[in-house]
């Protein structure tokens, strides 16, 4: 809708990325170009290769080293605490963690509760923590995934907003398994960062509420939504 003449825009919603690595996250929720302005990308690491992306794409970066802080009396906690500086100079309404691989104090994550999001690559709650793909091989399971949630003080934990889960095939690896689960965070990422910045989220204890879209049609239908794994037979 073009705003009548006399009257602004209202600003979009201002976003700041954290990140340790490459930063593909990153790069999907830029290329969707979500309905928000991502104010800064920060990263704990000085050679994280997401941060060439982000100074190509004309966002602003910043580097909080956590090494930096090995000798201080609390090194989480003054690293967090110069960490939260850089963020709030942004003010931003939303904190992306794209992986981001930093344990955060209960402080920190308090700072930013209800605002502060993260990408997890299972099915939470199941397989919290590292090496999630290896664990999901070594079980069995015939579905993984991941998971897009609120952050909370306990680790890979909080409301949960999006998951989607992919088959596990006979004949997968680590490596397979984890490029067809990132597939799907490449698409949940930028969907949540959109949902949020639209105002479409409402935390309702344990679970999040998406709210529908102004011209929602009708819900897909309850076979749509489903994924078994291996394919029953017809």
């Amino acid at each position: 809708m073009t705003p009548r003449p006399g009257i602004e825009p209202a600003p979009l919603p201002s976003v700041v990325v954290l990140i340790s690595g490459r930063g593909s996250n990153l790069r999907a929720i830029v290329e969707s170009t979500p309905p928000c302005r991502i104010a800064a990308v920060i990263s704990n690491r000085p050679d994280a290769g997401g941060l060439a992306f982000a100074h190509a794409n004309g966002i602003a970066t910043e580097v909080v080293d956590h090494t930096a802080y090995a000798d201080a009396a609390d090194p989480r906690g003054a690293f967090d605490a110069a960490l939260m500086q850089a963020i709030d100079r942004h003010q931003p309404q939303l904190v992306v963690l794209a992986g981001f691989m930093r344990i955060l104090t209960a402080g920190f994550v308090d700072h930013y509760t209800g605002r502060m999001i993260n990408i997890h690559p299972s099915l939470l709650p199941a397989y919290p923590g590292l090496h999630t793909h290896r664990r999901a091989l070594e079980d069995g399971v015939r579905l993984h995934g991941c998971t897009v949630h609120f952050v909370t003080s306990t680790l890979d934990n909080g409301p949960i907003v999006v998951q989607a889960a992919v088959a596990v095939d006979a004949d997968d690896s680590e490596d397979t398994l984890s490029a067809r689960v990132l597939e799907q965070e490449h698409r949940l990422y930028p969907q949540a960062v959109r949902w949020f910045a639209e105002g479409r989220l409402r935390i309702d204890g344990a679970r999040v509420r998406v709210l529908p879209p102004p011209d929602a049609d009708t819900v897909a239908a309850a076979n749509d939504r489903a994924l078994v794994a291996p394919a029953l037979d017809r």
